[in-house]
């Protein structure tokens, strides 16, 4: 298929076609992270947004299928960071383990939230809300602090990692 054609789909019937075309929103690539009984523990989320200024609230979306889905859905508070361009083996590493937040530069917070070290934003949120979406749930957050610093982010796109490259 060339670039000008658009070919349509039913969704419902065509799931990998309708992930390709997901696929095609660039997004940025976030952690978010939790203390659980088990230890900290961390998954890879591209379903980031902002949702309101007053009050300040994000939300991410955890797919219910997930082996760590458990550790999120019923957490209190979390920590979403914001990767940077140099942080892709952070986030290889989290992707291979739950736990693999014990070995990436990272420190707990005041309240034993695990915050990674070197992320271009982090924001520390309670729990505002949740709601059952599909096959997966959407997490709003309160956020209680939230700090950035500047730098390239690490993106995803079309199921590949890369840069954003600013232009004039």
């Amino acid at each position: 298929m060339d670039a000008g054609t658009i070919q349509s789909f039913n969704p419902a019937t065509a799931p990998d076609s309708f992930r390709g075309a997901l696929g095609t929103f660039v997004t940025g690539v976030t952690v978010v992270t939790t203390d659980s009984p088990d230890g900290p523990v961390a998954i890879v989320a591209n379903s980031f947004a902002s949702v309101s200024l007053d009050p300040p609230l994000v939300l991410w979306s955890p797919a219910k299928s997930s082996k760590r889905f458990e550790h999120f859905a019923g957490s209190r508070r979390f920590a979403v960071h914001v990767l940077s361009a140099s942080q892709r083996d952070i986030c290889a590493a989290i992707i291979g383990s739950k736990t693999a937040i014990a070995r990436v530069p990272m420190h707990l917070s005041h309240c034993g939230m695990p915050l990674i070290e070197g992320a271009l934003a982090t924001f520390e949120c309670s729990l505002e809300a949740t709601h059952d979406a599909g096959d997966h749930v959407i997490v709003v957050g309160r956020v209680t602090k939230a700090h950035h610093t500047g730098g390239d982010p690490l993106v995803f796109h079309a199921g590949k990692y890369g840069t954003f490259a600013m232009q004039d």
